[in-house]
């Protein structure tokens, strides 16, 4: 025990050090983005010539319906186009060939293609995304919400189930903020920046990377690249995925949603102290959303927000090595 105590001290320190020389965090994304669009760009490039590609497509009023697209270059949105404003308005996501697929991930050979939206009659896969969506939508707005004043580290973000009744996104803050407990203007503020994105509707633009590109990708986070190896080495083509959203790159553990406009009512909930990790105190933020097309009368949003406010209980979470923020004497102010 009393090893592990010393492990645990000499690696904040050393996270600390490191921290200390880490750029801004504009700069940060700036690099993320850097290498984000030139594997998309190189990705691209596999595909010099247009070759056709026949898409089958299935659904209510769809079966029968053959669309010829693009090898390389056309998306499951692609196709909605072809079809309805309905379809571009309301599809979430895709199956292809059976296999869930991001709504903006290019289509490689000729399959058959169902679009997914939230009304559908078994809408678990959708509403799983929808979920991992929002807790996504919380970390990009953690990540800058005090600015560069404080380092905010992004941990692995536990997967929960819709039922568990708030999505979850961990964290690890400045050590100088283990004593801060946000107010409940810090959580408004924290509902603004994610209204903004909202508003904005970004894409969620995925990219299927090898662990090099990732890795170099968050060069600047010891947290992140050790998430992309564990998750390269969980899945069997030795890949993971990345996200675009605006300036912010992601790593995701699955599928998201097609754009930040399919959320509606959004809230941040709560931010939980779940105690001492590895790098620091982590801390658990919650929240609770409804899509677009489902809204809620305020008296059950309302009974809905009291348990998202409750502690998510996560049975196996994967533990990140985040970096310690450099000193700071001023006080904890979210922008």
């Amino acid at each position: 025990m009393a090893t592990r105590t010393v492990c645990q001290l000499l690696q904040r320190r050393f996270a600390s050090a490191a921290a200390a020389v880490r750029p801004p965090i504009a700069e940060v994304r700036s690099q993320r983005n850097a290498v984000f669009s030139r594997e998309q760009a190189r990705q691209r490039a596999l595909y010099p010539r247009i070759e056709k590609i026949e898409v089958s497509m299935q659904g209510p009023g769809l079966d029968g319906t053959l669309l010829v697209m693009n090898r390389g270059m056309s998306t499951p949105l692609s196709c909605a186009r072809h079809l309805t404003e309905h379809h571009v308005t309301n599809s979430v996501m895709a199956l292809v060939d059976g296999e869930l697929w991001p709504l903006h991930q290019p289509l490689t050979h000729s399959c058959s293609l169902t679009l997914l939206t939230f009304k559908d009659s078994d809408p678990t896969l959708v509403n799983q995304a929808y979920w991992r969506s929002c807790a996504a939508l919380l970390g990009q707005v953690l990540e800058t919400a005090f600015k560069d004043d404080y380092t905010v580290e992004l941990l692995s973000t536990p997967e929960v189930p819709v039922t568990s009744g708030a999505f979850c996104c961990d964290v690890a803050l400045d050590p100088q903020l283990d004593s801060w407990t946000p107010s409940e203007e810090s959580l408004r503020s924290l509902i603004r920046g994610a209204q903004q994105l909202i508003h904005q509707d970004l894409a969620w633009e995925p990219l299927e990377v090898v662990p090099s590109v990732a890795l170099e990708a968050f060069s600047h986070s010891r947290c992140k690249q050790e998430e992309v190896e564990q998750k390269a080495a969980k899945n069997p083509k030795g890949t993971v995925m990345l996200y675009r959203c605006g300036d912010h790159v992601l790593l995701s553990a699955g599928p998201l949603v097609a754009r930040t406009g399919l959320c509606s009512q959004y809230e941040v909930t709560a931010l939980h102290s779940l105690g001492q990790g590895p790098w620091g105190l982590h801390r658990r933020a919650q929240g609770l959303s409804l899509p677009l097309q489902l809204q809620a009368h305020h008296t059950v949003w309302r009974k809905l927000r009291q348990r998202a406010e409750k502690l998510v209980e996560v049975s196996t979470v994967e533990e990140a090595a985040p970096l310690s923020p450099p000193d700071s004497a001023a006080p904890p102010t979210i922008q």
